[in-house]
């Protein structure tokens, strides 16, 4: 454990901890000391996560919830809260993919996405809010988008509209709450080793086509040459969480390897 003081006090509060890059946010947090809330939507897969990060001596502590919901997630910040005190980081990393040609998306994936990518972050991010201006304390959010909210994608229009709609709906609310020492930001990542980028590959050439780009998709490679590893998102998300970004709310930092070439916002 590396205890790292920069952090804000309380309670960090990480949803989709039982996924490649949530649960990298939620080792990382418990490794810089600090009591981390882990939730996801199956009970047993943060419970698994929260067991052996305890067995390594970290303060993590699974919850379950599902961010779409209003009343779970109001329950949710009331058990957290009422268990470990006053959460004052917020890491929103729940997310869904539902891949398909923008024309013949059904209206199922395209809700289910937005449930969990945009309005889950709204519902998480109000509650979290909500309580730190009640008891007039300062804090930080971070919301794990997408490159893609910047960069049109085949086959993706619901996860990169719904990654859009997050990125706004962050950077707006941080705007309000700035004069109350609170500080929203967004971590955009590009292709990272999780199984949902590995679920859009459908054989072999997959992962070449990600290091070195596909014309017919009209994406470029990655200029750095590897795919993003879950603790490179993960390390970005403490950084803005941390007071060594005392000074920075409302940008997008872009973890893609240059894959946007430094033009996503």
């Amino acid at each position: 454990m590396n205890p790292n003081t920069d952090l804000p006090r309380g309670t960090a509060l990480v949803t989709g901890a039982a996924g490649g890059i949530g649960g990298a946010i939620v080792r990382a947090l418990g490794e810089h000391g600090v009591t981390v809330a882990a939730v996801d939507r199956a009970a047993a897969r943060p419970d698994a996560l929260a067991e052996k990060a305890r067995a390594d001596g970290l303060d993590v502590h699974a919850f379950t919830a599902d961010v779409s919901d209003e009343h779970e997630v109001e329950a949710l910040l009331d058990d957290v809260e009422r268990s470990l005190g006053p959460v004052g980081s917020l890491v929103n990393a729940a997310g869904v993919l539902r891949p398909g040609p923008a024309h013949a998306l059904s209206h199922e994936d395209w809700a289910r996405t937005f449930a969990v990518n945009a309005t889950g972050v709204f519902l998480v991010s109000r509650a979290v809010v909500r309580r730190m201006l009640d008891t007039r304390r300062t804090g930080a959010v971070v919301t794990i988008a997408s490159n893609a909210a910047g960069t049109p994608r085949t086959d993706m229009a619901a996860y990169a509209a719904s990654k859009a709609a997050a990125t706004m709906y962050t950077k707006c609310l941080g705007l309000e709450v700035a004069q109350h020492g609170i500080r929203c930001n967004v971590v955009a990542p590009g292709s990272t080793e999780t199984p949902m980028l590995s679920s859009l590959w459908r054989d072999a050439s997959g992962r070449t086509g990600t290091l070195e780009g596909a014309p017919d998709q009209y994406r470029v490679g990655i200029p750095l040459g590897r795919i993003a590893d879950p603790v490179d998102i993960a390390e970005a998300a403490v950084y803005l969480l941390s007071d060594r970004a005392r000074h920075i709310t409302l940008q997008s930092l872009v973890v893609d390897g240059g894959a946007t070439l430094g033009v996503s916002a």
